[in-house]
């Protein structure tokens, strides 16, 4: 049986982003949910993985509106204008790696900690964007260094989480979600437009996954398409 009530409280974290803001469009207009709540760099009450303290402060004010039954955390990143992805062992570099920990596994697990706290505890969803590149056990191909480290170290966050709040809170999963390739910012560079799919497109499929998962779902790594992916 479904976690998710009808109708549902929604929360976007980097609702600005490429499916953030498509996930807002989707949640606004269906027919399960009451009211989505987005929040960015710019909104009301921002929150920047590039200060860390910005997340317990955004957390805060949303208290008083709790509790939600479904909170995506839609926040990531994989390359910028100084770096792509690495190619090679000697492509390794401490900024980089820093700076993807921190947007990739440090922030999320932050938001985990505090946004957490305003799950519904008779049943909720919240669910992080992680990335089929970041399963240990699926590295075929290496490369990608910072980017496949920092999203195996969000999965474990995950993972590790979901097994304590399975003690206080059982009817609340967490999970990781991995999107698929999408057209945005992110895929551009990795011929996203030739290969990936439209947001609205991406967000309903991950929305239709986040509305049928059970408590036993929890601490678990799923795909768009609803695959249990490994760790």
């Amino acid at each position: 049986m479904p976690l998710t009530p009808k109708p549902l409280r929604a929360l976007v974290i980097g609702s600005s982003g490429t499916i953030g803001s498509a996930f807002i469009d989707l949640l606004e207009n269906h027919p399960g949910c009451s009211e989505v709540v987005g929040i960015h760099r710019n909104s009301a009450h921002p929150m920047d993985y590039q200060d860390l303290s910005t997340i317990e402060e955004a957390a805060k004010p949303l208290l008083r509106g709790a509790p939600f039954q479904l909170i995506i955390n839609t926040i990531g990143i994989l390359h910028s204008a100084d770096w792509m992805p690495e190619k090679k062992l000697d492509d390794l570099n401490p900024a980089q790696l820093q700076t993807l920990m921190q947007i990739n596994a440090i922030g999320p697990g932050l938001t985990i900690k505090h946004f957490s706290k305003l799950l519904d505890p008779a049943g909720s969803v919240m669910a992080t964007l992680s990335a089929k590149v970041g399963s240990i056990e699926d590295n075929r191909l290496g490369g990608w260094y910072s980017y496949r480290a920092s999203k195996a170290a969000l999965n474990m966050i995950i993972k590790t989480a979901a097994i304590e709040l399975a003690r206080t809170k059982p009817n609340v999963a967490l999970i990781a979600l991995h999107p698929g390739t999408v057209n945005s910012r992110l895929s551009q560079p990795f011929k996203g437009q030739q290969i990936g799919r439209a947001p609205l497109d991406a967000a309903q499929d991950m929305l239709n996954v986040l509305l049928s998962l059970d408590k036993e779902d929890s601490g678990t790594f799923i795909s768009y398409s609803g695959e249990r992916l490994p760790w």
